[in-house]
């Protein structure tokens, strides 16, 4: 045959041949032609890229090319796979045609059938080698000749496909072997034409250690897990068997897993990536149109759709096959009563049925993780995004959001959200469910199925109202949740002043009545809730009956298998009809969640013109205000700052002073940016560094806190511990700098927090220093070792502007700022200043007062000052000489062994891990092993001790059996076939099923309603008795446990047993006795299938054993995971202002998606463990079922009543569902128990000694006198640390005046907790009044004492709730106190008076105001003993005059204790304790001490008249700041 009759054959073959043959000619041709052209061209000019995209060199040529790993994604996998597919598809087309030819006689027309097969199988052998060829090269994407290829072959499918299923209908086409290739190859070339529009070929090169492979904080990571998850790179046959999983669950099936056990996310599931992508189409959003209020939900549809999409194939699909068992039961049971359709019918039967269930079941698989690590990606990048607002929320909008609220965003909110990801499907699934069901029922019962319809909207609209009633009370609960939660929060970072006060009672009531107004709206969401399942278990019964009775009256037949039919098919619909009111409240509250995140994230952030920086060298100037007016509330007519100009040279010393409340700390604010502008601009040239007045410290270590994020150097470390007289302070400490801070720095005392934040300041070696009252602190001693070295040596060169009320640190300022009411009245150089008289005047005159005050022996006094003088000038004029700036010197020091110190320092680091042991904060304790079985009974015990348990199995049970009945009967009654007689009427029919179908509902009604109630006394027994426990709990439990990890259990947990554990319980009892029920059917009419069944379940529960062992575990860690988020965030949102002042932003942002990335790492391997484990269970049941199908198609027709085989195949279609939800429901119970497990341990924190001891109550009147008695007191604040008081034996008089000084850290403190039992004694007593006071109950103790403490604490609510907490005081009393401490004229100018606004943490007032409060409650109480903690550190010299006189008058009959760093303090004491290194130094009247020549009191009073004498010689502090 010529080449003219080849081409005239190919006339006989159909279009789509002609067509795929001459696309496919043609593409051979032309890749040969390129093949061919790259050839000569590269003997031309040794050139040889052959495709425009392949431009690059391969792997192995790459100059980094060791340095470089290749990562093959499942799409190229994917790709290659469907190329050689295809091509074995052609090939054995071939093969067969090439048979078929040789056993039949053939003309030359017949070799038509080989060359379409012949040239397929070419092409597509060439285009998987050329696929394969782009590994080598590693393109990105592949050729676009290559995609071009597979695009006309998706094409020419789909066009072949219409042609072929248009033939099949019209019964034109004749089944051949090409129709078949065609149908078999065509979900291949689907996905290559999903390839060739994506492009991508999932090939990425990375260095080894390039960015995606390492953590995000690289030290942070723990050593082995560097490893990243394997389910990035599993292939398909992994993927779908979930066999990636296997290494860790081998682990955790040896030993308890830990953290380090966890793989790394992959890249793409990282908190990094999905915050970026959401943050990004969220600002994307606000900047397209300003004006609209951008929708949180659209933003998370943009980002995250690609994901949601790949999902919705998997949910699709699944939907798809799960009707084809209901469509065939009718075939089934027409095939077992002897209507056989066409030769092994049951066994085709049989192989489809088992077909469906096994891509249900691994459909199902793949949808639900999808849907969990969608959540996932949702709650990281919201999570990140919350976090990320709260560092740049605006001082208003911080106001109308407590920390408390925040924490709820987090922990409820943003988890609502990320669970609706399995709700996301559902809205477009349920109509396609209701479709299919409807064509199905329309097969069985004919034109009935309109009432199908009408019943399934009658459900659908009965659940409205009571969705919108859910909302509602979803709403209202979680308001008050966020109200107990921000009392909870305000209470445990205010415990030690509760407990001083003797308030924690009161307090506790306060949550208690909080959580009964939580109660009520729990109970009646828990209730409706109970009223839903009753109308969705209901729902299925009714449509059903509905169905039927329309049939039965319409004159239909129904016969077993229609009405099996029916019936399997109600039990799908079920599901979504059961999950519709789910559907709704979950929208409804994840509606209300999303508002209530958009307005936070909407809110106002700080102005970003607040301050304009100037780049260095543009000016020479460090700050510049001009016509600044700053307002904290922008809506008020009075500023907080007003007609501000100021203008501060680089490296000038700026000192601002004023009288309480003037608005000094607000000056401050105005050069950070922190308090909203008015009006006027603000320029500053230079990196900043801000100390606050209340001091911020991490919880972690003193190192951590001084580096704050810098790169260790040794050497300016160490002259940073100089320059803030912290060398002495770590000796004290057993583990140094590495000592572990507590929550808020509580291990720390006042003046070491101080220093350690302006060690943290030095450190940054920034150009300005905001500085506010860093040295009301610390003592006298060392606040002048601090001016010395830090502000005049370390800072020589730096612009400093601090904030002091010490007069006599003002003579070396270059500028003096005098602020009142919000203005500068005054500025200039002290002489000047003096000369004006005015305001500055008053406040050094006041000091003068002060000084004189102190009536010191002049000899003594001359001698000591005149030796004090000369050393202190001598080593100052030596320093200053020095060097022009420490903070230069020490980063010019220490470049040489920059390596081997950075060596040094991972040793210690490692070392210092070991030693943490015995630290005051260890890490969250989790338990290991099994969840006891106590745990369980326990919590059942908890509400009516258990009673209503074997109750709500009893009413689950005759609802099973009710439902089964009702099944049983109707398959029974109906003829098995057409034409068979009923055995029946049909309405005794109708009426025995109505009767038992309803019965069946109504005990589901009573079911729910007994878990509810069940669940709600439980979940407010423990709850009560966990509160009640912690607030009984000692200080020490406080102060080693950061305040986040009781927040977690009482926000997190406490949700899950209010919302989750009583009907994860109830579900479980439930599915159980399901399960039972469809084994005991399938028994029934096929016995046989328990001797399968009883290996399977042996199997279920060894793999739910193997599988438990790491999922218990996985939960724990992801449990305790959640704390350090929640902890990070309450501490950066109280030290946001610090945290910006360093630009340390990125820093905080990295550590909490860091710390997500920790918590997703578990949580990720803890979904795919249930799906691993599901997949496996619902495998087994599978076969059980297809076991129980070959057997009922095995057995003679007429040896089995077809219409029970029915009934049996009807609920084994439901057996894998079941048997994976009764394992799946017992893992989640368990893995929900645990928050039982961990409030459980909470129950049992060990308490303080009683509140009241009735048999050992002290007088009413007691204490009269006063006297106070330490006996050989030792003090340690826990086992394993040091002790701090070493043997105290002294005497304070009843009614006198006992001044407690020392240097810091030499245990004042210390010493007043253990007289308020805050701490109880190692060894000896305390005798007040000489009643032993450990004999006494706390109460008795605390309330008739009384204490102003170190760090003065405001509760949010108003001034007279702060005053007057417990109420027992009229307003007069409340007016009284108030004048008498100095605030009387402040709050009268208030509007609201009494009822004035006191904000969270009392921000909205000075901490000098704060101190003055704290002296209020103090007046109101008149106890018979009062102490003083540094109660005037805050204040300026006037003001404490004040308060001193004030004091001297109002106690005048009580034994006033007074701790405090300024002399003129405590120098009108009757007595003098002087405390060194926790033991009594010395201890007499102020005169006798001062008049021994030796005594420590006299150093401290030298040092602190000394500095001050030293203002009349001005020229002594000042330097020249150029």
């Amino acid at each position: 045959m010529g080449l003219l009759g080849f081409f005239y054959s190919l006339g006989d073959l159909p279009l789509p041949d002609q067509i795929g043959l001459a696309i496919h000619a043609s593409l051979l041709l032309l890749l040969l032609f390129f093949v061919s052209a790259r050839r000569v061209l590269s003997c031309a000019f040794r050139r040889a890229p052959v495709f425009k995209d392949d431009r690059r060199s391969p792997v192995g040529d790459h100059p980094d090319a060791d340095h470089r790993q290749l990562l093959v994604g499942y799409w190229f996998k994917i790709t290659v796979c469907c190329c050689f597919y295809n091509f074995l598809v052609q090939l054995v087309v071939l093969c067969y045609e090439t048979a078929r030819l040789i056993q039949t006689r053939v003309d030359s027309r017949s070799y038509l059938a080989l060359y379409l097969p012949s040239l397929q199988a070419l092409a597509w052998l060439l285009l998987g080698l050329s696929a394969v060829h782009c590994r080598f090269n590693a393109l990105p994407k592949f050729p676009f000749f290559i995609r071009l290829w597979w695009f006309l072959s998706f094409l020419l499918c789909l066009y072949t496909a219409y042609v072929h299923v248009k033939g099949l209908v019209d019964g034109s086409l004749r089944i051949s072997s090409h129709v078949l290739a065609n149908f078999t190859a065509a979900p291949a070339i689907v996905i290559l034409g999903v390839v060739s529009v994506r492009g991508f070929t999932g090939l990425e090169l990375y260095r080894d250690h390039g960015d995606l492979r390492e953590p995000l904080l690289a030290e942070e990571e723990e050593p082995g897990c560097l490893r990243v998850t394997p389910y990035g790179d599993a292939g398909i046959f992994s993927l779908v068997s979930m066999s990636w999983l296997n290494p860790l669950l081998s682990i955790g099936a040896k030993r308890p897993l830990e953290l380090r056990d966890v793989p790394l996310l992959a890249p793409n599931d990282r908190s990094k990536t999905s915050y970026k992508a959401l943050n990004g189409n969220w600002e994307r959003m606000k900047a397209e149109n300003p004006m609209k209020q951008p929708s949180l939900a659209v933003a998370l549809f943009r980002t995250f759709w690609r994901e949601a999409a790949v999902n919705a194939v998997f949910a699709g699909l699944n939907t798809l096959v799960s009707y084809v068992g209901p469509y065939l039961i009718s075939y089934f049971v027409d095939y077992l009563s002897g209507n056989i359709a066409f030769h092994h019918e049951g066994y085709i039967l049989a192989a489809i049925f088992f077909s469906a269930k096994l891509i249900e079941t691994i459909t199902t698989r793949q949808w639900y993780l999808g849907v969990d690590i969608l959540g996932m990606h949702v709650r990281s990048a919201l999570t990140a995004m919350v976090y990320r607002k709260g560092l740049k929320l605006s001082s208003t909008a911080r106001q109308s959001h407590t920390s408390g609220e925040i924490v709820n965003y987090m922990a409820v909110d943003v988890q609502r959200v990320g669970d609706y990801s399995w709700y996301l499907h559902d809205i477009w699934m349920l109509p396609l469910q209701i479709v299919l069901a409807l064509a199905i029922l329309y097969k069985n019962v004919g034109i009935a199925f309109i009432a199908t319809l009408v019943a399934t909207i009658i459900s659908i609209i009965v659940t409205i109202p009571l969705a919108k009633m859910q909302e509602e009370y979803q709403d209202n609960l979680m308001g008050a949740k966020d109200e107990r939660m921000r009392k909870t929060s305000e209470c445990l970072k205010n415990m030690r002043i509760l407990k001083l006060q003797a308030w924690e009672d009161r307090y506790r009531l306060k949550l208690e009545e909080m959580r009964n107004v939580e109660f009520m709206w729990l109970r009646k969401a828990l209730y409706s809730q109970a009223f839903i399942t009753f109308i969705f278990w209901g729902s299925p019964i009714f449509v059903a009956v509905i169905t039927f009775a329309t049939s039965i009256l319409l004159g239909g037949q129904l016969t077993a298998g229609s009405v099996l039919s029916a019936l399997a098919t109600f039990r799908i619909l079920q599901e979504p009809l059961r999950n519709f009111p789910d559907l709704v409240s979950m929208m409804a509250q994840t509606k209300v969640s999303l508002d209530r995140i958009s307005g936070f994230l909407l809110d106002e952030e700080l102005q970003g013109d607040a301050t304009i920086v100037v780049p260095h060298g543009l000016t020479s100037s460090a700050i510049e205000i001009k016509d600044g007016e700053f307002c904290w509330d922008p809506f008020s007519s009075r500023h907080t700052l007003s007609a501000i100009q100021l203008q501060v040279q680089k490296g000038m010393r700026v000192a601002v002073c004023g009288v309480v409340g003037a608005g000094k700390s607000s000056f401050l604010s105005c050069i950070l940016g922190e308090i909203p502008k008015i009006s006027g601009e603000v320029k500053i040239s230079g990196s900043t560094a801000y100390v606050s007045q209340s001091a911020w410290i991490q919880s972690g270590n003193i190192e951590e806190n001084i580096l704050f994020g810098s790169p260790m150097d040794k050497q300016k470390y160490k002259n940073v511990l100089h320059a803030c007289s912290l060398k002495k302070d770590l000796e004290l400490f057993s583990h140094g700098d590495q000592t572990i801070i507590g929550d808020r720095g509580i291990t720390l005392s006042g003046g070491q927090k101080q220093r350690v934040q302006l060690a943290r300041a030095l450190y940054h070696d920034a150009d300005i220093y905001l500085l506010d009252d860093p040295f009301s602190a610390v003592d006298a001693h060392t606040g002048t070792e601090l001016f010395k070295e830090y502000i005049l040596t370390a800072l020589a060169s730096k612009t400093v502007i601090f904030v002091t009320h010490q007069v006599e640190f003002l003579p070396a300022a270059d500028l003096i700022l005098v602020l009142k009411e919000g203005r500068i009245i005054q500025q200039g150089k002290y002489d000047d200043l003096l000369l004006a008289g005015t305001d500055f005047s008053v406040l050094v005159s006041a000091h003068h007062e002060a000084i004189e005050s102190m009536d010191i022996a002049e000899s003594s006094a001359e001698d000591s000052s005149g030796i004090i003088d000369i050393h202190a000038s001598g080593s100052i004029s030596r320093r200053l000489t020095s060097s022009p700036s420490n903070a230069d010197g020490m980063n010019s020091e220490s470049l040489e062994n920059t390596a081997s110190s950075d060596i040094k320092a991972i040793k210690e680091k490692k070392k210092s891990k070991h030693t943490r042991k015995k630290q005051l904060v260890q890490e969250e304790e989790r338990e290991r092993g099994r969840v006891s079985f106590k745990v369980y009974l326990s919590y059942m015990a908890a509400a009516y001790k258990g009673t209503l348990i074997p109750l709500i199995i009893l009413a689950q049970t005759i609802f099973q059996v009710l439902q089964i009945a009702g099944n049983w009967w109707m398959a029974w009654a109906n003829p098995q076939t057409e034409g068979d007689k009923p055995k029946t009427s049909s309405m005794v029919l109708l009426l025995v099923y109505m009767i038992l179908a309803f019965g069946s509902s109504f005990f589901v009604f009573v079911r729910a309603v007994l878990v509810a109630t069940f669940g709600l006394a439980a979940a407010q027994k423990l709850f009560v008795k966990m509160l009640r426990t912690v607030f009984r709990a000692p200080m020490s439990f406080f102060d080693s446990t950061p305040a986040g990890r009781i927040l977690n259990r009482v926000s997190v947990d406490q949700s899950v047993v209010d919302l989750d554990i009583p009907f994860r319980l109830g579900g479980f009892a439930s599915t159980t006795i399901q399960l039972l029920g469809i084994v005991g059917v399938m028994t029934k009419v096929t016995w046989q299938v328990l001797l399968l069944f009883v290996p399977m379940a042996i199997a279920c529960w060894w793999m739910q054993k193997y599988y438990m062992a790491s999922s218990r575990e996985l939960v724990r860690i992801v449990s305790i995971q959640k704390s350090p988020i929640i902890h990070l965030f309450g501490e950066s949102i109280a030290g946001a202002a610090t945290i910006r002042g360093f630009s340390q932003e990125k820093r905080f942002m990295k550590r909490d998606l860091y710390l997500l990335d920790c918590f997703s790492r578990p949580y990720f391997y803890s979904l795919a463990a249930i799906e691993w484990l599901c997949l496996r269970m619902e495998l087994l049941s599978t076969c059980v079922f297809a076991f129980c199908m070959a057997l009922l198609v095995s057995f003679p027709h007429g040896t089995i009543d077809p219409s029970m085989a029915g009934l049996a195949v009807t609920y084994g279609l439901n057996l894998n569902a079941r048997l994976s939800r009764w394992i799946l429901s017992f893992c989640k119970l368990e893995n929900k128990i645990i928050s039982i497990e961990r409030i459980h341990q909470y129950c049992q924190i060990p308490s303080e000694a009683p509140t009241v001891i009735e048999d050992s109550r002290p007088p009413p009147s007691w204490p009269n006198n006063g006297k106070i008695e330490l006996i050989n007191l030792k003090v340690r604040y826990k086992e394993s640390l040091p002790m701090v008081l070493h043997g105290i034996t002294c005497m304070f008089p009843g009614g006198k005046k006992i001044g407690i000084v020392g240097r810091t850290g030499s245990g004042k403190s210390t010493l007043i907790q253990a007289l308020f039992r805050v701490i109880e004694p190692d060894d000896g007593k305390i005798l007040v009044d000489d009643l032993d006071i450990s004999t006494i109950g706390l109460h008795d103790l605390r309330s008739r004492l009384s204490i102003i403490p170190q760090d003065p604490t405001l509760f949010e609510g108003t001034i007279r709730i702060n005053l007057d907490p417990l109420e027992e005081h009229t307003d007069h009393e409340v007016w009284q106190a108030l004048d008498k401490c100095q605030l009387g004229y402040v709050i009268r100018h208030k509007p609201q008076k009494l009822d004035t606004p006191v904000l969270e943490n009392g921000d909205n007032w000075s901490v000098g105001q704060r101190q003055l409060v704290s002296l209020g409650r103090a007046l109101l109480k008149q106890a018979k003993i009062l102490v003083l903690d540094e109660a005037t550190a805050s204040v300026d010299t006037a003001t404490d005059n004040l308060i001193q006189k004030i004091i001297r008058t109002e106690f005048k009959d009580c034994t006033v204790c007074t701790i405090a760093h300024r002399i003129p303090t405590v120098i009108d004491s009757d007595l003098v304790l002087v405390l060194s290194d926790g033991r009594v130094a010395e201890f007499d009247s102020p005169q006798r001490l001062l008049e021994d020549k030796s005594s420590m009191f006299l150093k401290l009073v030298s040092e602190y008249s000394t500095r001050s004498s030293s203002m009349s010689d001005t020229g002594y502090w000042k330097h020249d700041p150029m």
